[in-house]
């Protein structure tokens, strides 16, 4: 079984009218490395999902969460 990080990033964002330009500039990031976080193809560092998570009011775990597929 592969372990992969799902995220509500996107939903989250979306709720806050906030772009994807906007959360990269809030936790010091490039726009593409959010894209790519928002795809499910980059699993963050504990801090930046932690910067996320702040950014945001929430939890760390109401943003990600270990899936598992075959």
């Amino acid at each position: 079984m592969q372990e992969k990080i799902k995220n509500t990033v996107s939903t989250y964002r979306t709720r806050k009218g906030v772009t994807q330009e906007e959360l990269a500039s809030e936790v010091n990031v490039s726009r593409q490395t959010i894209i790519a976080l928002e795809k499910g193809n980059y699993a963050p560092s504990i801090l930046l999902a932690l910067k996320i998570a702040r950014f945001f009011n929430v939890p760390v775990e109401k943003l990600f969460a270990i899936s598992y597929e075959k």
